[in-house]
C-alpha cells in the first residue's frame, strides 16, 4: 500500500526559525539521532541552517537498536573524523561525556579567544533532533536534573530554553522538527513507524505493513514468537500475514487494531532490536548529511 505521511504543523515552522536565529549564539550542534534510523533521522534543514558548525551526532534508544549496526555506525562516523556517540535511557553519561567528545573540535576556536584576551567562559551548544527522538532524557542526563519535559510522544517540547550543564557546558533545547517535505515514502514510513511522526498523520495498518514487510525478513523470529506464526505464515503476503497476526492475537477482524499492536510492540523493542538504516545506505546517497 502506499503511504502518504505529510506532517509539518506551525510550531515546528516557528521552531526552524528560532533555529535559524540562534544558530549564531552557540559553537557547537548537539544533534540528536534515532540509534533505529540514524540516517532518516538526520534532518536536511539542521544541516542547510548549521552549515559547517562543529556537529556532535548522539545516538539514542540503543537498547532498542540492532547493535551490530550501531557500532557500524560509530565506526563510520569515527573514519569521517565526525564525534559521534550512541546512549540510551539507562546510560549514565554527562558533560564531561559530550565534552570529551567536542572539545578537541573547538580546541583552536577557544584557544583564539584566550590569545585575544577574552574571558573563559562555558561552550555553548543547540541541541536539535526529530520528535520523539529522546533529546529530553539526553538534555536531563546532561543537566542531572528534569530541566526538560519528558515524554513518549511527538510535540512535548513546544519552547526553547537554555540548560546549564555545567560550568564548562550551557545548552539551548529547542522543540523537535520534522522538515517540510519527505524526499521518499521510505523515509515517512521509518518516521511513522519510530515515534517521530503523530498517529493521526498516517494510517496504522499501512505501518504495520511496512513494519512486516521489513521485519520478515531480518527478525522473523520476533515475528514468530510475538505473534504465534509458524514458518509457512511466512508464505503469505504482508496483507495476509497482517490478517493472521490478528487472528492470532484475538482482535479477529480488526486489523486497524492489530496494526496498532504492531507499530507499539516494534518501538517497544518486544520483536527484538532493530536498525532500518546501514552505513550502505548512507554511502549511496551524496545528498545526505557528512
Amino acid at each position: 500500500m502506499a503511504v502518504n505521511i505529510q506532517w509539518f504543523p506551525g510550531h515546528m515552522a516557528k521552531a526552524i526559525r528560532q533555529f535559524e536565529e540562534n544558530i549564531t549564539l552557540v559553537d557547537v550542534v548537539f544533534e540528536i539521532l534515532d540509534a533505529r534510523i540514524p540516517l532518516t533521522s538526520m534532518n536536511p534543514e539542521v544541516k542547510r541552517i548549521s552549515g559547517d558548525k562543529p556537529h556532535l551526532y548522539i545516538m539514542t534508544k540503543r537498547d532498542l537498536a540492532d547493535e551490530t549496526r550501531v557500532r557500524e555506525w560509530l565506526q563510520y562516523f569515527a573514519s569521517i573524523n565526525q564525534p559521534a556517540m550512541a546512549v540510551d535511557a539507562k546510560t549514565k553519561f554527562g558533560p564531561n561525556a559530550v565534552l570529551d567528545k567536542v572539545n578537541p573540535i573547538l580546541k583552536d576556536k577557544l584557544a583564539r579567544e584566550e590569545a585575544k584576551g577574552m574571558k573563559s567562559r562555558p561552550i555553548r551548544a543547540i541541541s536539535v533532533g526529530v520528535p520523539n527522538v529522546g533529546k529530553s532524557t539526553v538534555l536531563n542526563r546532561l543537566v542531572n536534573r528534569r530541566a526538560a519535559q519528558v515524554g513518549n510522544r511527538p510535540g512535548v517540547t513546544k519552547g526553547q530554553q537554555w540548560l546549564k550543564s555545567s560550568d564548562k557546558l550551557e545548552l539551548l533545547d529547542t522543540p523537535g522538527i520534522l522538515w517540510p517535505k519527505f524526499d521518499t515514502q521510505e523515509v515517512a514510513n521509518k518516521l511513522a513507524l519510530t515515534g517521530a511522526i503523530k498517529e493521526n498523520a498516517f494510517s496504522s495498518d499501512d505501518i504495520a505493513l511496512y513494519a512486516i514487510n521489513r521485519f520478515r525478513e531480518t527478525m522473523p523470529e520476533g515475528l514468530m514468537n510475538r505473534y504465534r506464526l509458524t514458518k509457512d505464515d511466512f508464505e503469505l503476503s504482508d496483507v495476509d500475514m497482517l490478517l493472521k497476526i490478528t487472528q492470532n492475537v484475538g482482535m479477529r477482524d480488526d486489523y486497524l487494531r492489530a496494526s496498532d499492536r504492531i507499530i507499539l510492540d516494534a518501538r517497544a523493542g518486544k520483536l527484538g532490536g532493530f536498525t532500518l538504516d546501514s552505513v550502505a545506505d548512507l554511502e549511496a546517497n551524496d545528498d545526505t548529511n557528512d
